[in-house]
């Protein structure tokens, strides 16, 4: 890395000597909370210790899907190895290594690895993240609903637009025209918990404010996710402004995203007949 930069090695020292004694903590506390649960089992254990960084290539080439267990269990993410390593593009639940790019990446983990590591702990750290990466892409096809029933519904065609106030970007979720002056802009915005509602209303507000001074004569919505459903009407007043033209909540089902942005058509009046 450049001068000045940090790379993984230095944000895993700023951490190791806490992260080892709160380990030591958590393993006390386990077995005294779990006392008469713990049972005395054999499993395969991996000794990383006792292999090069060669034998560690030639199993991640082997054998690409352990990856993402060897990468979760050195806290070790995909963008750590694009900036340190500038390798670029790889997927880590199921990469595609040539091998002088394995040899680096093993190269790199190889400091990382524990001594040892027992098999059915390298495989739960792999099934917590791909759950957790599944969840999320699971959102994301939720904001692509969304565009696609605005698509369906609006005789306009909507897509993913950024605009500039005072050399400040702003991305929307979904804006039309696909180009030119933007005359619709929708914020898309899930809300799981009650403790951000109101830092994610301020950024539709602060959003729609910078999209009217770009676009005075444009219209601005929001589609809000928020899953305590009695606290809509509080949520639609605090997002009350003049800058705001349509608010609607949409929950996880296509058909209730079709019901909501439905009204936002009919609101902004850009229904196609």
């Amino acid at each position: 890395m450049p001068e000045g930069y940090d790379t993984h090695a230095d944000y895993m020292g700023w951490v190791r000597a806490d992260a080892e004694a709160r380990q030591a903590d958590v393993v006390t506390a386990l077995i005294q909370a779990f006392a008469p649960f713990i049972e005395k089992r054999e499993v395969d254990v991996i000794n990383f210790a006792a292999m090069t960084a060669m034998d560690l290539a030639a199993a991640i080439q082997a054998h690409p899907i352990i990856l993402k267990s060897l990468l979760a269990c050195c806290h070790v993410a995909g963008r750590a190895i694009e900036r340190d390593l500038d390798i670029r593009g790889v997927d880590t639940y199921e990469p595609r290594l040539s091998e002088p790019k394995a040899a680096a990446i093993a190269g790199y983990l190889k400091p990382f690895l524990p001594q040892e590591a027992p098999v059915p702990a390298l495989c739960e750290l792999d099934r917590f993240f791909f759950v957790d990466k599944e969840i999320r892409a699971r959102k994301g096809r939720w904001e692509r609903m969304i565009l696609q029933a605005l698509n369906q519904q609006s005789r306009l065609i909507f897509k993913k637009r950024k605009f500039t106030v005072s050399g400040e970007s702003f991305e929307l979720d979904a804006a039309a025209p696909q180009t030119g002056p933007i005359e619709i802009g929708v914020d898309v915005k899930r809300i799981e918990a009650r403790r951000d509602i109101h830092k994610r209303a301020d950024e539709i507000i602060n959003k729609a404010a910078k999209f009217k001074t770009a676009f005075p004569h444009g219209r601005f919505a929001a589609v809000v996710y928020y899953p305590f459903t009695a606290e809509h009407v509080n949520v639609q007043s605090r997002l009350e402004s003049p800058n705001i033209d349509a608010v609607c909540f949409a929950s996880q089902s296509a058909e209730q995203v079709l019901v909501a942005i439905g009204l936002i058509v009919d609101r902004l009046g850009i229904r196609d007949r």
